[in-house]
């Protein structure tokens, strides 16, 4: 049964950003929290739209994209996103829709840093991030008494920046494991979403954990990983944790 904290989305109320105006756009699956320095509501479901129509038009004539739990092959004439989807997959060993709200959140915030000079795109726990000052991210992990005692800072050097979670406990998504959170940073947001899928699917219990880090550093673009199990937390590469 779905977590009815996670579909209240009360996660959001996590976000640090005072300075930032949020607005939510929902369209269908999709549903995004935006911070950007002013609102940005139509030219993010223009967005929206443009990406959601290449994917849909993309599944209907490729059903295997959006059922498989294995690395594929896109078309050669396939777009960007799919392209996209399809390569992280392979590096992260997931099919392709692992990657699907990293996608829409970067192809979103990169289409609104056309016009803005940062923005937050969240869909679902995935996060894009370019930021202009210090951001903290603060990790929700469900009933794990570590939920939202944990935040991620990010710096405006490191930005843009993907921070992707997923979860056996929390949400619909599909997990093969049971850790409370797995968060993975990349500068690729695509990346930074399958990868935490294939960690999150590593770790049964505590023990999980270091062999599960090393898988996530051992992916190509990944910069760093955490996890959250019960009470348990495991760290490493480039995660930099808020004071």
């Amino acid at each position: 049964m779905p977590n009815p904290v996670y579909n209240e989305r009360t996660y959001r109320n996590f976000f640090k950003g005072k300075d930032l105006e949020f607005f939510e756009v929902r369209i269908e699956q999709t549903d995004l929290m935006v911070g950007a320095k002013r609102n940005l509501e139509n030219e993010t479901l223009s967005a929206v739209r443009k990406y959601r129509s290449q994917l849909e038009t993309y599944i209907a004539l490729n059903p295997i994209f959006k059922e498989t739990l294995a690395p594929v092959m896109p078309s050669d004439k396939a777009p960007f996103i799919i392209k996209e989807m399809c390569r992280v997959g392979y590096l992260a060993h997931v099919g392709p829709m692992a990657a699907v709200a990293g996608a829409i959140s970067q192809l979103v915030g990169e289409e609104l840093l056309k016009i803005v000079d940062e923005v937050i795109v969240e869909n679902g726990g995935d996060i894009f991030i370019k930021t202009n000052s210090p951001r903290k991210v603060s990790i929700f992990a469900g009933t794990s008494p570590l939920s939202g005692k944990i935040s991620i800072e990010v710096l405006p050097e490191c930005s843009p920046m993907g921070i992707c979670t997923s979860s056996g406990t929390v949400g619909p998504s599909l997990s093969f494991g049971k850790a409370d959170a797995v968060v993975i940073l990349s500068r690729n947001t695509f990346l930074a979403d399958a990868a935490a899928t294939a960690t999150g699917n590593i770790v049964r219990t505590k023990d999980d954990i270091n062999d599960a880090l090393d898988f996530a550093l051992g992916v190509e673009g990944v910069e760093g990983a955490l996890i959250i199990i019960g009470d348990n937390l495991g760290i490493k590469g480039k995660v930099r944790l808020a004071v």
